[in-house]
């Protein structure tokens, strides 16, 4: 089969590659940039162990086709940590707030949360419950992921926020 050329921006990085049409996004994440965080958990979109963020918007990269992300911006759990090392709040409320237990579906839930604070900044337990329902989690029975997502919202609103340049 004939392979296509993509292009895209993975974490902040230019990447390209030659895809058949029928590869799907999260084994070229996988497979060939080797960016393993995200999961294979069911290959139909319901569990979402493999959400990633493209172009704004969470993505199950199990149902998606990498020639559809050409010229998109994604970012996966590798992406969520600062350059130096420090890691992003979502990822420190996990740790801090026992939100994973086995870690399957952790990666995945993270993306999404991190979606969900951006789209609004101060959730409630419902909005959080509502935001996430579409990832789901065989350990921890919810709780101490909604706690995770309720640090994280916190410790980012607390943060100073830079001025817009006039």
């Amino acid at each position: 089969m004939a392979k296509t050329h993509v292009k895209m921006t993975v974490n902040g990085r230019a990447v390209d590659g030659l895809v058949e049409p029928r590869q799907l996004l999260i084994h070229f994440l996988r497979e060939d940039l080797n960016l393993t965080g995200a999961h294979i958990g069911c290959d139909t979109t319901h569990c979402g162990a493999c959400t990633v963020d493209l172009d704004g918007k969470s993505v199950k990269s199990c149902t998606m086709f990498a020639v559809q992300a050409e010229g998109a911006k994604i970012t996966t759990i590798e992406g969520m940590a600062s350059a130096d090392g420090s890691l992003h709040p979502l990822q420190e409320g996990f740790r801090i707030e026992h939100g994973l237990q086995c870690g399957y579906c952790t990666p995945g839930m993270i993306m999404r949360a991190s979606r969900l604070l951006q789209e609004n900044p101060a959730p409630t337990e419902d909005e959080i419950r509502a935001g996430i329902a579409g990832n789901l989690c065989r350990c921890t029975g919810y709780q101490n992921i909604v706690k995770a997502i309720q640090y994280a919202a916190a410790k980012i609103n607390a943060a100073p926020r830079k001025e817009a340049a006039l």
